[in-house]
């Protein structure tokens, strides 16, 4: 492209030329990046699915310590999934982890589900609680 302006009767063919060439390479640049895009979408839903799991696992443990801290059995497994929606509670796992007749603790671990195949970042979720025996 020249500095001096075109003189009259001219017309700029060579700008009208580049313009042309160029048009398109927004859309290839963008294909190249969607890759990408799609890969931190995913991500996010894995990251919120994982955190999901861990204040469903949070909710039961509480449910199952308080319902055992009023009786004198160990933690109340049946308790804590009701206290859990429908797929955290499928795929959880309570046990008891009472150490004293004073108090009870339960541990609930939810497996996160897998967003990416064959990409299993951050496996279980595991919350525990411990109540008072009343």
């Amino acid at each position: 492209m020249s500095k001096h302006p075109p003189t009259p009767g001219r017309t700029a063919t060579a700008t009208t030329v580049v313009r042309r060439r160029d048009r398109g390479q927004v859309a290839i640049e963008y294909l190249g990046f969607l890759p990408l895009l799609l890969l931190v979408g995913l991500l996010a839903i894995q990251a919120g699915l994982a955190a999901y799991a861990a204040n469903q696992a949070g909710t039961g443990a509480r449910a199952g310590a308080r319902m055992a801290s009023m009786s004198t059995g160990g933690c109340d497994k049946q308790a804590a999934k009701d206290a859990m929606s429908g797929w955290t509670a499928d795929r959880a796992r309570i046990t008891d982890r009472s150490s004293s007749a004073d108090e009870v603790t339960c541990t609930a671990s939810v497996k996160v589900p897998r967003v990416i195949p064959g990409v299993d970042i951050w496996g279980r979720a595991e919350r525990s609680a411990t109540m008072p025996r009343t």
